[in-house]
């Protein structure tokens, strides 16, 4: 018997798998610590596998002007949390 609904597809994009080091868990975490935020969205007047950056910092929301593949994005995600980890994080120097 059944609940009297039925599931929607969802019409929401993946962007598959996302390949990481242990450098770069331990970039995010600090991130993420310091409301420093780094997501991969998907690019909707684009193809099915086109995907912007998007930084959330202090709660301002900047978006990388390109536009890249799906695997392109998360590394390019893994460079901005290298990035801001290298430049703001006292512990490190």
């Amino acid at each position: 018997m059944g609940y009297g609904f039925k599931y929607k597809k969802t019409s929401g994009r993946r962007s598959g798998p996302c390949p990481y080091t242990l450098e770069d868990m331990k970039h995010i975490s600090w991130c993420l610590k310091n409301k420093i935020k780094i997501s991969v969205d998907p690019y909707w007047e684009g193809t099915t596998n086109e995907w912007r950056v998007e930084l959330n910092i202090n709660n301002k929301i900047h978006l990388d002007p390109e536009i890249y593949k799906a695997n392109e994005a998360h590394a390019k995600m893994y460079e901005y949390a290298k990035y801001y980890y290298d430049k703001y994080n006292k512990t490190n120097k």
